[in-house]
Formats: structure tokens, sequence, C-alpha cells
């Protein structure tokens, strides 16, 4: 494998890994206030949960995860080399993360239309 082939690969791969962790972390702070508020008001139930994705998908954006989500998978997927294992799994692992960020936009939108209209 040539160089450049190789700098365009890791380029691809930092890129993919950046995309697919930035909204994991955008996630962490609004669930430990959902886990917080759920504990001290001693409350239970979908719907605490459901406020606290509200919360983080409100702040950061459908779009802007559904977006980084999919870019993240497509980049990760070209950046794939027999020659470098430890780059392999680390892009399985990501785009499992991004496919489970994906999952979870999806049944917060399910949801939101399917079940909170009677």
């Amino acid at each position: 494998m040539d160089i450049q082939t190789d700098g365009i690969k890791r380029k691809r791969f930092l890129w993919g890994v950046g995309l697919a962790w930035t909204p994991f972390l955008f996630l962490i702070i609004p669930l430990f206030s959902a886990f917080r508020g759920i504990a001290r008001e001693k409350a239970t139930g979908l719907a605490v949960v459901g406020g606290g994705l509200v919360e983080f998908f409100s702040t950061f954006g459908l779009a802007a995860t559904l977006v980084f989500e999919v870019a993240a998978i497509i980049l990760l997927l070209r950046t794939f080399s027999g020659g470098r294992p430890v780059r392999a799994l680390f892009s399985v692992i990501s785009i499992c993360c991004s496919g489970f960020m994906l999952t979870i936009l999806g049944l917060f939108l399910w949801l939101v239309v399917f079940r909170s209209h009677p």
C-alpha cells in the first residue's frame, strides 16, 4: 500500500471515529441529568427516560445525529485494511455504536410519531 493511500485511509478513519462518537458525548450529559432527576423525584416510567432523550435530541438535533452517524459508517467502512487490525477493530466498534445511536434515534421517532398520538 502506498503512503498516500494510507494517509487518505487514516484521515477517513479519524473523521469517521470523530463523527461516530460526537453524538454520544452530547447524550451522556442529558442522561445523567435525567437519572439524577429520577433519583431525586423518585419517578419511574418511560416518560422520564423519554424526557431525557427529548432534551438530548432537541439540543443536538435529529438531523445532525442522522447525518453524523451515516457519514461515520460510510467513512469507517472505507478504511478497513487487513494490515491494520487495531484500526479495523476500532472501526467495527465505532460502526456498532453508530448503529446503536441510529436505533435509539429510530425508537425515539417511533415513540414520538406513533405512541404520542392516540
